[in-house]
């Protein structure tokens, strides 16, 4: 089973798809480890789209359970439709600010006021990047079923959502098959 776990910054994409591959035995990548070449402080370099589109359709393809957090809008159709399931996290700007806002100072100690600006446009989609309404475009695009988690739930309420939505699927494949009795 492939998944995509998707969202704006904050809305806890990479919590669920860590929490998700530890449940499901499956190997956990996220679309930041592709996008960005790695640096210090980190998130100033973007790698280049063919060599980030590579590197994960070749981890995608090694592994046949993988879960894949963050966004991959534009990424390419090829890499885009990979999936059996994409998961839609959404959660309003006040809080996946403050979770933004406490990440930043646990992780570098300080806040970036420029990627605070750039997130808290999410829902306007003002700023290049990420929006709701490019996330619903692109969601409307895609050929596998997509499971919109669209409030604040635990992480184990998350993973019963997805583990609910992974046997619906996994039930209608049988059928289709025809070894569904």
């Amino acid at each position: 089973m492939r998944i995509h776990i998707t969202g704006a910054s904050g809305s806890g994409a990479t919590t669920l798809g860590h929490a998700l591959s530890r449940t499901l035995s499956s190997r956990h990548l996220d679309s930041d480890h592709y996008y960005w070449l790695p640096t210090q402080p980190p998130y100033r370099q973007k790698r280049l789209p063919f060599e980030r589109l590579n590197l994960l359709k070749a981890d995608i393809q090694a592994q046949e359970n993988v879960v894949v957090s963050g966004s991959l809008v534009g990424w390419g159709e090829e890499i885009e439709n990979a999936f059996d399931l994409i998961v839609f996290l959404y959660l309003p700007a006040s809080i996946r600010l403050a979770r933004l806002s406490q990440r930043e100072i646990s992780l570098y100690g300080a806040v970036d006021p420029a990627f605070l600006t750039w997130a808290s446009q999410y829902d306007e989609g003002t700023a290049e990047g990420r929006s709701l309404a490019r996330h619903n475009a692109w969601l409307a695009q895609r050929l596998c079923p997509v499971l919109r988690l669209e409030k604040d739930l635990s992480v184990a309420e998350r993973i019963a959502n997805v583990i609910g939505a992974i046997s619906h699927i996994t039930k209608q494949k049988t059928a289709i098959d025809g070894s569904f009795i």
